[in-house]
């Protein structure tokens, strides 16, 4: 089939993320499986305008702030010029609805809906014209299909209107040729908690702060490593600074792969507190490098871990109890080493190829009208 695909960013876009990875990983092997894929999403200061990564054509336009707004006219031209069998939408912030302006049979991919939860990242007047944006897209994608990674997800757009009968799960997979458990590498000698990911507000951090805080209290050689890049980063290195923390708590910024892989795999305990996730792709890296999780019960995340088995879950929110499983962790290695054997079973399930030929199927079920 001629497949043409649509989303905010690619994965060379400075803003990529999880959703990005998880399209990209589909698409590559979609390709590789003998279709045609095209990839269209915003662009920024300085890139291709056009180009093809692992056979997959890109191209770009307008930015993160006007993508929405330019993509119709666009997109009009690439599908009359094009002559797609199926459009796969990634609805990964505002939709774009291509049903009131495009006549293609279209699979929309969700990774995660924002709803109320943007409120907690910006602006109440951004966070308005996101959240409204999002409403009228049960209507307007009224007998369209949907892929979601996740049962939260799939319960998130039932209650919405969605018909359970348009709904797939495809849960996402992980590349395990590059991360792989290493049984020669010896976790730090400190007892080290990592977290992994986007400095987002609403990925709730400041949780993880205040609870390792407490735990340090009773363990004064632990260390916490937070990795990644973004907007709350200043805050969260304010209440390190305000906890006199700042010795213990290592802010990495943005790190290379490799460098990744290693704190990944020597990390007694990596910890997801956010709010809400389409799943918790890290949850998985970690465990299939050898590294139990702590996350939150919350939307996405409460998938992507086996509780008492992968890792465990605690109530989002609820710090006196993410403090107590940090030191458990931390301090009981009997309990941490029976679920490392655990997330290296749990992470055996996640295939990246498997999900592809999911996906596959899904979409040639769309294509002959099934």
């Amino acid at each position: 089939m001629k497949i043409l695909a649509l989303n905010w960013n690619d994965l060379k876009n400075p803003y990529a993320g999880g959703a990005e990875v998880h399209l990209e990983e589909l698409l590559r092997r979609l390709v590789s499986f003998g279709h045609e894929v095209t990839l269209f999403c915003s662009g920024w200061s300085g890139c291709k305008k056009e180009e093809t990564i692992d056979g997959v054509r890109i191209i770009r336009r307008g930015n993160r702030y006007n993508f929405n707004l330019i993509a119709p006219l666009h997109l009009r031209k690439i599908a009359r010029d094009g002559n797609f069998d199926l459009l796969v939408e990634d609805i990964n912030k505002i939709p774009f609805y291509t049903p009131l302006y495009l006549n293609l049979k279209t699979l929309v991919v969700i990774p995660h809906l924002f709803a109320t939860t943007v409120f907690h990242e910006i602006n109440y007047i951004l966070g308005s014209y996101i959240y409204l944006a999002e409403k009228p897209m049960v209507p307007v994608y009224r007998g369209c299909k949907y892929n979601v990674i996740s049962e939260s997800t799939a319960d998130d757009i039932a209650l919405r209107g969605v018909p359970r009968s348009d709904i797939s799960i495809i849960h996402c997979g992980i590349d395990s040729d590059f991360y792989r458990h290493d049984p020669s590498l010896k976790k730090y000698e400190r007892p080290t908690t990592l977290y992994l990911g986007r400095l987002k507000k609403y990925k709730s951090i400041h949780h993880l702060i205040v609870a390792f805080s407490r735990v340090k209290e009773k363990l004064p050689d632990a260390q916490l490593m937070i990795v990644g890049a973004g907007d709350y980063a200043e805050d969260l290195k304010k209440l390190t600074a305000s906890l006199r923390l700042d010795d213990a708590i290592e802010f990495t910024g943005f790190v290379s792969k490799e460098d990744k892989l290693d704190r990944l795999r020597r990390s007694h305990v990596a910890v997801l507190p956010s709010l809400k996730e389409g799943w918790g792709l890290t949850n998985i890296e970690a465990n299939a490098v050898g590294t139990t999780v702590i996350a939150a019960n919350s939307p996405g995340l409460r998938d992507s871990v086996s509780d008492g088995h992968s890792g465990l879950l605690y109530e989002y929110g609820d710090i006196d109890q993410l403090t107590e499983k940090l030191y458990t962790m931390l301090s009981d290695s009997a309990v941490r080493q029976q679920l490392e054997a655990g997330a290296l079973e749990w992470a055996s399930r996640f295939n990246w190829d498997i999900a592809a030929r999911k996906f596959e199927q899904v979409i040639n079920e769309i294509a002959e009208g099934a």
